[in-house]
């Protein structure tokens, strides 16, 4: 890692970091979903819209995975 990272503060770091994840977000056109992506996210959409399945509580998964830690 560069050195003068190192010597910016922690806070002022991620703040930089969460600024240019930002700017790269406001550019959509830059982040298209490929067709093979946009196809998966209809087929996924498609089955909950059939199945109804409305997922699982992020507590109950977040519990099963320290389980298996």
């Amino acid at each position: 890692m560069n050195v003068a990272l190192h010597e910016i503060p922690v806070e002022e770091r991620i703040r930089m970091v969460e600024d240019i994840l930002d700017s790269i977000a406001a550019e959509k056109n830059f982040l298209a979903l490929t067709p093979e992506q946009k196809t998966e996210l209809d087929q996924r959409l498609d089955a909950y819209e059939i199945e109804g399945n409305s997922g699982r509580l992020a507590s109950a998964v977040i519990a099963d995975i320290r389980r298996k830690l």
